[in-house]
């Protein structure tokens, strides 16, 4: 149980033995059914080395249950040699995630090699990922080695997979299935030993569906353990907690990191973050160099984060005009029952004339009547 809820203490827990991992402030009834879990299946995770201080990962922080669950997984899968797929949208960190296996995995000394397969043309990605042979095509004035070469026994993390080509899907199929590249131009089959970890902002369900172009054999390689990653918008209790840390983060060495004021705490947890926790340090980084001395305000983040507690609160200053400029009149019932009354004193107290007047029968003239206390 910590009060702390970051990927290092989550995964140190873990991998040297704790059942699970509860953080503070916790619910009474999750812990009595953690321990009654812990208690019939006995299951303690074999320890292991502790988790590197210097980690990568350090930006995987939150107590969101979601969130504990994907540190749970890391500490459980860092040791694996079992494909890794992580799905989440753009920037909730899966690249995080993927050094946070490899730097508390057995693998953490061997190299961690990432290429965004979405941000390359086929020709160089094949290139980058199986390396080429000199004068394999122009430009080729030398071998090179590829990211799986390179990786030895370390991780090749694949960001985007899934906007990688057709023709490259069956490449990388192969090189899963046989643990050897052949780079570019080359003749001469290379070994593999590097662990893969794949990552796609489309969910297991989007690369399943009919339409997908991602090849279903290629899926069930990569997939063999899914880590999905919540949007920011469904854990917002953790917004302040990586707000604090981002703040640390990017405040000048020797200072002091500001306090957020409560305004600024409000427009953080409010805006719905469609960039994610990389929007959100994007914009703790501006108030940082914005602000000139004291707690962080809204007037140091961008403009379109607070504007939705501006409009809330400009609805809520509307409200409190209207209820102001029509206090002391008359309700809607005093005005019906004064209304009643003025008609009757007119047709001197005719009620079929009145009834008429008041597009009403009289049935419902004397209901009107009664309610109002009027005699006829």
């Amino acid at each position: 149980m910590t009060a702390f809820g970051s990927v290092e203490t989550a995964v140190r827990a873990v991998k040297e033995g704790a059942f699970d991992y509860i953080s503070k402030p916790f619910d009474i009834d999750a812990l009595v059914a953690t321990v009654r879990r812990a208690l019939s299946t006995r299951s303690i995770v074999p320890p292991a080395r502790a988790a590197d201080e210097e980690d990568q990962a350090a930006g995987l922080v939150g107590r969101n249950p979601a969130m504990l669950e994907v540190y749970k997984l890391i500490a459980r899968v860092s040791d694996s040699p079992a494909a890794v797929l992580i799905t989440g949208e753009s920037g909730t960190g899966k690249e995080l995630v993927a050094r946070a296996i490899h730097m508390h995995g057995a693998r953490c000394a061997a190299p961690f090699v990432a290429v965004n397969c979405g941000a390359l043309t086929e020709t160089l990605l094949e290139s980058e990922l199986f390396g080429h042979v000199r004068g394999s095509f122009t430009g080729a004035i030398a071998n090179k080695r590829g990211l799986f070469e390179q990786a030895g026994e370390g991780t090749v993390f694949l960001d985007e997979v899934s906007e990688m080509s057709a023709g490259l899907q069956v490449k990388l199929l192969r090189v899963l299935q046989e643990r050897e590249v052949v780079p570019v131009g080359g003749s001469v089959p290379i070994g593999v030993r590097a662990r893969v970890i794949a990552a796609s902002n489309r969910d297991t369900d989007a690369l399943t569906a009919s339409s997908s172009s991602f090849r279903q054999d290629l899926l069930y390689r990569l997939n063999v353990i899914n880590i999905h990653l919540p949007p920011l918008r469904e854990r917002r209790d953790d917004i302040p907690l990586l707000a604090a840390h981002f703040l640390r983060k990017h405040t000048p060495a020797g200072q002091t990191p500001p306090a957020l004021s409560d305004g600024a705490r409000r427009c953080l947890v409010n805006y719905p973050w469609p960039g994610n926790v990389r929007e959100l340090e994007n914009a703790v980084e501006r108030a940082v160099t914005l602000n000139q001395g004291g707690p962080v305000t809204p007037a140091d983040l961008p403009a379109k984060v607070c504007a939705p507690a501006a409009e809330a609160q400009q609805t809520h200053a509307s409200v409190d005009d209207l209820a102001h400029l029509f206090a002391g009149l008359p309700s809607i019932e005093e005005m019906e029952r004064r209304f009643l009354l003025h008609v009757l004193e007119a047709t001197g107290g005719n009620r079929k004339r009145a009834a008429e007047i008041l597009g009403i029968n009289r049935r419902t003239l004397y209901r009107m009547a009664e309610r109002f206390r009027i005699e006829l």
